[in-house]
Formats: C-alpha cells, sequence, structure tokens
C-alpha cells in the first residue's frame, strides 16, 4: 500500500477563496472554497450511501471562517454557510485538488440535469434539517 502524501503547507486565501495546499510529493493544490464546500464529504452532502447526495447550490461566494485540524490525518472547515461537519482526510483533498477539474464538471453537469441554477438557493428539507 502506497503512503498517503502528507501536507507541508496549507494556506487559505480569502480574497481569492481558495485553499492552498502543498504535499510533500511535490503536488501542489488551489482548491476552491466552492469546490471544497460542494464536495464536502459529510453525510449532510454525501448522504448515506450512493445516490443520496444532496446538490449543493448557492455557494459561489462562500468561505472557510475557520480550519481545525483533526488529529494528524485531515481538517475540518467552518464555512460561512454555517455548515462545519466535513472532515477532509489529507487523501480526499489531494483527490479533490488532483481531479478537481473532473469534479467541477460532473458538479456543472448535476446542476444541468437537474435544472437548477448554480446561484439558486438550496431549498430546506423537509426532514427537519435545515441548510443555510
Amino acid at each position: 500500500m502506497s503512503a498517503i502524501p502528507q501536507p507541508t503547507d496549507l494556506t487559505l486565501h480569502q480574497t481569492s477563496r481558495v485553499l492552498e495546499i502543498a504535499f510533500d510529493d511535490g503536488a501542489r493544490f488551489r482548491i476552491p472554497f466552492e469546490l471544497l464546500r460542494v464536495y464536502s464529504p459529510s453525510a449532510e452532502v454525501q448522504g448515506h450511501g450512493p445516490g443520496q447526495e444532496t446538490l449543493q447550490t448557492g455557494k459561489r461566494d462562500v468561505v472557510i471562517e475557520a480550519l481545525e485540524p483533526v488529529g494528524h490525518y485531515a481538517v475540518q472547515p467552518s464555512f460561512s454557510d454555517g455548515h462545519a461537519s466535513g472532515i477532509f482526510t489529507w487523501a480526499y483533498l489531494y483527490r479533490l485538488g488532483a481531479d478537481q477539474q473532473a469534479l467541477w464538471q460532473r458538479y456543472l453537469d448535476r446542476l444541468a440535469e437537474s435544472g437548477v441554477d448554480r446561484d439558486a438557493p438550496m431549498a430546506r428539507k423537509a426532514s427537519g434539517c435545515s441548510s443555510h
């Protein structure tokens, strides 16, 4: 099993709204906050199984207000829309960075398939869960 690259530098750029992360294998990524938010690994976004994902909208201007370490393996961002339950492992951040063009296109395709505008406010869930 190959070792998971470890971060050597992590910087939040609030003005450009990107997380810049460098890894010990030489890779360096600039991941937009919006991409991080719409691909949050939380159950609120991903659901509890395949096909249960909740399409995120209205996240273009989201910012990361805080970034807390989780052990030595992850970070947990607090987003300006109130979302703070996603734990982003180093491996997940690496994948988001390495695959961000494909992931971004998948997000745009899902919006188009759903007939939803990227900037539309999130619909409230009837189950009592609220989205901000």
